[in-house]
């Protein structure tokens, strides 16, 4: 299958700064952090793990300031706030191309990805307007199978397409 792994474009810190105080939105220096973070990061954080990260440099960040910050980025549409079906909302700052993404079912990386998807914005389809098109590829990434090895071929049920039961962050595949 021909797939295309995608490389992570966004607005810079220094035009995302611009955008915030056009729209007469503060530019803190936790903001102005946030904003590196998400540079170039195509591993879609969470708002826990920009947490993470922030408060190791910046005692006085909350992680109200970072939900709030990357919602006002997804709310003014230069970041994505993507659900893949683990614990928390995942973002990603990579708008610019339609793509899907890959999840590894084992260590829930991800990555942007494209398929040969033939829904587009603004087809309709049994009387749906399309908007976006949501796909989620699960599997084993790279690393997770040179971890399990051959056990790795045991993480896919056979004659099912989904992740078998061996998988401790996804649902029983029955």
């Amino acid at each position: 299958m021909d797939v295309a792994i995608l490389i992570v474009a966004m607005k810079s810190p220094e035009e995302l700064t611009d955008l915030f105080r056009a729209t007469g939105r503060k530019v803190t220096p936790q903001r102005r952090r946030i904003f590196e973070l998400l540079q170039g990061d195509g591993t879609h954080p969470s708002a826990e793990e920009i947490y993470r990260r922030l408060s190791a440099e910046m005692s006085t960040v909350s992680l109200k300031t970072v939900y709030q910050t990357l919602g006002e980025l997804a709310s003014m549409g230069v970041i994505l706030s993507v659900d893949v079906g683990t614990r928390s909302m995942r973002f990603d700052p990579n708008v610019e191309a339609e793509h899907q993404h890959l999840l590894c079912a084992r260590c829930e990386a991800v990555q942007d990805v494209t398929l040969p998807v033939e829904l587009a914005p603004g087809e309709v389809i049994d009387g749906y307007l399309v908007m976006r098109t949501d796909i989620v590829v699960r599997g084993l990434c790279p690393s997770c199978r040179a971890d399990l090895g051959e056990a790795a071929a045991k993480w896919v049920a056979p004659g099912v397409a989904g992740v078998a039961e061996q998988s401790p962050r996804t649902e029983k595949v029955l």
